[in-house]
């Protein structure tokens, strides 16, 4: 009798040590690149990119292996092309892969081109965030995105309680994304006070992290629209790279818009 509560706690924390090996890899290996800048910075991205757009596709035409990898190669070759190239030509050079899935990938198109537009402008965001604006805002970014997952992680198994969208995905809860809103926002305040960039900063944290949280409930809808439980399997404990880098997606893509239309954060 003793032994059987022990079950669950086993079964709830049994992928965390796998999960915190791999996920200190990846984030030695991203804060390496984001502290480089540069090309170092922008082939990391393109590499991102490229596989993520593969685990998509792969996702959604599991038949058509050979299309993931080509759209997967050609993304990210776009990524790369598109932040070396002059204004004018970034949207075009982003647009190429996204013309070619519209046209090679009919039966869900509808599901694939949205999703490839906003990992497109992801990679141009964060790219553009580090080249004109620094390593400390690339930094703040990370920190608000990777908070919002960790502390959603950790107070939706400790806290639980009601599911935040049940359909969408069934392990998320109010508990954690409240969590996520609150690291946010402490991000932002340390961030504020360190850089001296005024009290927009928190409330910019907040807003970027609803739409982390937003990046990954929609990929989520793919998970479930595809009947698979990963994106990949490339990370052991986490799944692919889509299911790490689904809520930086759509903060990078919030972030370049704020950065491009008003011009904060400030500058290094």
């Amino acid at each position: 009798m003793t032994g059987e509560p022990a079950k669950p706690a086993k079964g709830r924390w049994s992928d965390l040590a796998l999960r915190v090996a791999s996920g200190l890899v990846l984030a030695g290996v991203g804060l390496g690149a984001v502290w480089a800048g540069g090309w170092v910075f922008i082939t990391f991205v393109a590499v991102l990119t490229g596989i993520i757009v593969w685990e998509l596709a792969a996702m959604l035409a599991p038949e058509r292996p050979g299309f993931a990898l080509q759209m997967g190669a050609m993304s990210g070759l776009a990524s790369y092309c598109a932040i070396w190239g002059p204004p004018a030509a970034v949207i075009p050079t982003l647009l190429v892969p996204v013309v070619v899935g519209y046209i090679t990938l009919p039966d869900q198109r509808r599901l694939f081109v949205p999703f490839l537009v906003v990992i497109q402008l992801a990679a141009f965001g964060m790219t553009s965030v580090r080249d004109e604006f620094g390593f400390v805002w690339m930094l703040w970014l990370v920190c608000v995105v990777a908070g919002t997952d960790i502390a959603g992680y950790f107070a939706g198994r400790i806290i639980g309680g009601p599911k935040l969208w049940p359909r969408l995905s069934p392990k998320k809860t109010w508990a954690g994304s409240s969590a996520g809103w609150i690291v946010a926002l402490i991000v932002g305040v340390i961030f504020m006070r360190v850089t001296g960039a005024g009290p927009w900063l928190p409330v910019l944290s907040l807003i970027t992290s609803v739409a982390s949280q937003a990046g990954d409930l929609a990929q989520s809808a793919i998970k479930r629209r595809a009947g698979v439980k990963d994106s990949g399997g490339l990370l052991p404990g986490h799944g692919g790279l889509f299911d790490r880098f689904d809520g930086m997606v759509v903060a990078s893509v919030l972030v370049l818009a704020v950065m491009e239309t008003t011009g904060y954060p400030p500058g290094p």
